[in-house]
Formats: structure tokens, sequence, C-alpha cells
């Protein structure tokens, strides 16, 4: 039996280590993708057993993809397989090209996912009624996902409103990327697609990209962050949990990382603050934190530990390469109680 279920692309992360993509020779290859990325965490950190929904063109490339999941322990079952015709002409497998950056040097990423697989999935494909007759406990799925196509919003759509009918909890991050939306609405479109998603959300993950009038609009200066949450619960009164992570960016390898969280029995709660952390690879460290959030939220812990083992997760993300975690459980406990870098012996 399946704990929890992601909806998503899983895409092929090609990393050049510490040089870049336009000049180098030489990459290593990880599999990554934001809504698996979370159950990745949950599987490998926490240890729940999670699955993920999405398809990939059957050739060795997608082969690969499904052998980097099988390692990370997540259930490859529901991976709906698209014949290949040779040249990716009707549908492919995509990849992601991510530099880390460094220090002035942001990081960079550069897809190549148009006509995948997974953007062709389409309002009826998935029998949602009979997946989650069969138990699961939670569901999660994101704006990535509903924005790699028209018909990926209707598929998400359907999703999330088959989970609530089973009493599965759902969470939803809306996750904006500009270049998902360029040339079909922009960042007014993807606003539509979130409030229409979000609104079949328990738990809303990257809460602050609701607020203001579209993504991108406002930035949310700390001292903001209670007043933001409040704009988001009006926009979604039916939301138990809203999360955000909250970043400042000193420099590509020195990160401020806290998070925050609102709840109508608790209100505002504040996460732990980890000022000046060391970044190593930042990508991934958002779909970590949820995954720390949903397993406290899952345990029962509160939403204030339930901040922490996000906060603490997403952290420890940052400290080692590719979009998945390699963190344990035990490292996010020790890193929950305040523990140290020192060396352990």
């Amino acid at each position: 039996m399946i704990d929890v279920l992601a909806l998503g692309e899983v895409m092929l992360r090609f990393d050049p280590g510490e040089g870049r993509i336009r000049t180098t020779r030489t990459f290593q290859v990880w599999e990554g993708g934001g809504e698996y990325n979370v159950v990745r965490g949950l599987r490998r950190c926490f240890g729940l057993r999670t699955a993920v929904v999405t398809a990939l063109a059957d050739n060795a490339v997608g082969r690969l993809v499904e052998d980097l999941v099988l390692q990370g322990g997540v259930d490859t079952s529901l991976i709906r397989w698209v014949p290949d015709d040779g040249i990716g002409r009707t549908a492919r497998n995509g990849l992601n090209f991510v530099e880390r950056g460094y220090g002035i040097r942001g990081a960079l990423g550069v897809s190549d996912r148009a006509h995948t697989a997974v953007s062709q999935l389409r309002k009826g494909d998935i029998d949602w009624d009979t997946l989650f007759a069969s138990g699961p406990r939670w569901f999660h799925t994101g704006g990535i996902f509903a924005g790699l196509s028209d018909t990926t919003v209707d598929v998400a759509d359907e999703a999330m409103a088959a989970a609530r009918r089973h009493g599965v909890t759902v969470s939803y991050d809306p996750n904006y990327r500009p270049s998902l939306w360029a040339g079909r609405g922009g960042a007014d479109r993807a606003r539509e697609v979130d409030l229409r998603l979000a609104r079949h959300a328990d738990v809303v993950v990257g809460a602050l990209g609701l607020a203001g009038p579209y993504p991108g609009a406002v930035r949310v200066g700390r001292d903001e962050v209670p007043d933001a949450l409040a704009e988001v619960a009006r926009r979604l009164p039916s939301a138990r949990v809203l999360a955000t992570t909250l970043r400042g960016v000193p420099s590509a390898g020195v990160n401020d990382w806290s998070s925050a969280a609102w709840s109508p029995t608790d209100g505002f709660v504040a996460g732990p603050d980890l000022p000046g952390l060391q970044v190593l690879d930042r990508i991934g460290s958002g779909d970590a934190f949820a995954a720390g959030l949903i397993h406290g939220l899952l345990t029962g812990t509160g939403l204030e530990r339930a901040l922490a083992y996000g906060t603490a997760h997403g952290a420890l993300a940052m400290t080692t390469p590719g979009d998945v975690s390699m963190a344990s459980l035990a490292e996010v406990e020790a890193l929950v109680a305040g523990g140290s870098a020192a060396v352990r012996r």
C-alpha cells in the first residue's frame, strides 16, 4: 500500500559539477522533478512508501530515468510508458541542464522538455478513483506539472478532486516557472490555474507564490510574511495549512534559510532560522522542505515541528548535489534538535 502519491514530470538532469553548461565536456546525471522530488525525499529520508504517476517515452533514456527512480525507492508501477518512434517526433523524455552557480553567479537551468510524454496526459487517462480507493493517505502535485500543457491542468484538477472525494489529504505547490507559461498567457494565466487547483488543496506549499496579483508581482519582506499568508488564506478559505520557505541570497553559495506557515487553528507560525547557510546545490531544496513538512503533518507532530522538519530537510538537501535529498532521518532529527556540523565518528 502506498502512503504518498505524486503526480508530475520526472526529467533527466545533466549536471556539469563545478563547470558551466556551455563549456563542460562531462555531465553527471540525476533524476528530478518538482513533484517527484517530494515523494523521493519522503521515501529515502522519512521511510514512507511512495509512488509517482508520470509518463515516459519507452526508450533507453526513459529506462535510465526509471532506473534512477528505482534506486530512490519510489514505486514505478504507475508510470505510463509511451511508444517511442525513434526520434521523439510524437513523445520524448524531458532533459534538464543545471548549473549550481557560485558566488555572484547564480544557478542556471536550461530545460528541454517540450512535447514530453507526460505533457500529453489527458483527463480520463488515469483511473483516479480506483487508485485512491487503494488506500494512499496523501496526494501531492503542483504548478510545474500543471504548466506543462493545457491538458495537464485538467489532469491535475481531475486527480485532486478525486483525492478529495476519497478523503485523501491533498497538497499543492504553485512552483511558478516563467518558461512554462511563455506564449501561454504568462503569469496571469499561471495565477488563474494555481487558484483553480489550490482550492482543492488541504495544504499549500510555497504559499507566498499566491500573494499579490500574479506570480512575482511583489517581493515579500520578512516582516510582511504574516500579512501575505493571511491574504492567501482569504483566497483559499478551505486550506488547512499554508506554508512557505523564506530565502535570502547573499550569494549562490550562502543563503539565509527559514520558513513560515499559517493554519486556522495555529495562526501564524515562524519556522527555524538558519542564516548564512553554506550551499552546494540549492535545486530541489523547496521540494525537500515540502517532504519534511508532509512527514511532520502525517505523523501528527504539530505545525511548528512539521515546519522544523521541512526547514532542516531543505537545508540538508542544499549540502549535496542533484535535485534529490541525500539526508537521513537521523541527520534531520539532529538538526531539528540544534545539532552542528561537527565530525561524527
